[in-house]
Order: C-alpha cells, then sequence, then structure tokens
C-alpha cells in the first residue's frame, strides 16, 4: 500500500514541478516584492493546511518577515498595497478562500492562491487570485478493493509547492542582496 502511496505522490510532485514551475517562480518574484520592500508576507491556509503557516511561522526554517493572515480572533489582519498574500486551499472552488481573496483584491492587495484547479468553475480562485498555482491534487491517490478512493495528501502537496515558493524567494533575494 505504501509503494502505491509513494509512487502517486512522487508523480504529483513531479507533475506540480513539470507543470507550475513558471507560476511558482512568477509567484516567487510576487512574494519577494514585499520582503524586498517595506512590506510583509502573509499566508493563510484553510483547514489543515493551517499547518503551512505554522511550517512558515515556527519550523526550524522559519521564513522571515512573514506573519499569519488571520489575527486572534480570526479576522484578517490590516494589510497594506506592500504586503503579499500566499494563499493556500484545496479546490479552486472553495468558498472561504475566494472571499477572503476578493477582500484582499479590493484592499489592493495582491495575493497568491494555491488550490487544485477545478476546471469549468463559474467562479474560481484563479480568477481572483493576481497569480495561481495549481496543486492538482484532484482526488485522494490510492484506488481501494471497493472502488472508493483514499489517500488524500493535501497537506504534503501544499507544503511541496510552499518549499518550491521558498527556496525560490530565497534564491531571488540572495541575488538581490548580491547586486546592492
Amino acid at each position: 500500500m505504501m509503494k502505491i502511496f509513494t509512487t502517486q505522490l512522487t508523480g504529483h510532485f513531479n507533475r506540480i514541478l513539470d507543470q507550475e514551475e513558471i507560476n511558482i517562480e512568477d509567484s516567487a518574484r510576487l512574494l519577494a516584492q514585499a520582503l524586498i520592500g517595506e512590506g510583509t508576507l502573509y499566508i493563510y491556509g484553510v483547514k489543515e493546511l493551517h499547518g503551512i503557516v505554522l511550517e512558515a511561522l515556527m519550523s526550524s526554517e522559519p521564513f522571515n518577515r512573514a506573519e499569519a493572515l488571520l489575527d486572534q480572533d480570526g479576522q484578517v489582519k490590516k494589510l497594506s498595497s506592500e504586503d503579499r498574500v500566499l494563499l493556500f486551499t484545496y479546490r479552486s472552488t472553495d468558498e472561504e478562500a475566494i472571499s477572503i481573496a476578493k477582500t484582499l483584491s479590493n484592499q489592493g492587495v495582491q495575493t497568491v492562491g494555491v488550490s487544485a484547479l477545478v476546471k469549468n468553475a463559474d467562479l474560481g480562485l484563479e480568477s481572483i487570485t493576481d497569480l495561481h498555482i495549481d496543486a492538482k491534487l484532484r482526488q485522494p491517490l490510492i484506488p481501494g478493493d471497493d472502488g472508493e478512493r483514499y489517500g488524500f495528501p493535501a497537506l504534503m502537496t501544499s507544503l511541496y509547492v510552499y518549499y518550491a515558493i521558498s527556496f525560490t524567494i530565497k534564491e531571488m533575494l540572495n541575488e538581490y542582496e548580491d547586486e546592492f
């Protein structure tokens, strides 16, 4: 079972890398603008994807000048146009993420959305955020004997995207510092 899961997950990571590389670079560039300037990088993850916020803020390699998007009361913090937001959710049709993205857009805050793109949706996160990375996890990875599927590693695939963005931002910031 674990070999199937590992094979599927590895293939999933490779699809993200192969198909989203340009979106990851563009997103890192947009987010790095806040860190080069006077802004802050705010991060939000829906439900268990909040684990990405914890990884960014409390891991052994915390992301400098990053903060949680929500305050202690669960409200979106007051942001400026110099700030940037990295927003994670399961699917591009998630109503909570869309609502937050609309609020940020109305405030003039540039946002990167990360979610599995739901094709032919009336309104998706990708149409509201400035940039979007398709996390590509549309269904669980392992087929069961009963025809159902299980093993939906949303946090793992989102962390993979987070690290891809994080590493790219670090490279960009190092190049920027070398120039100045």
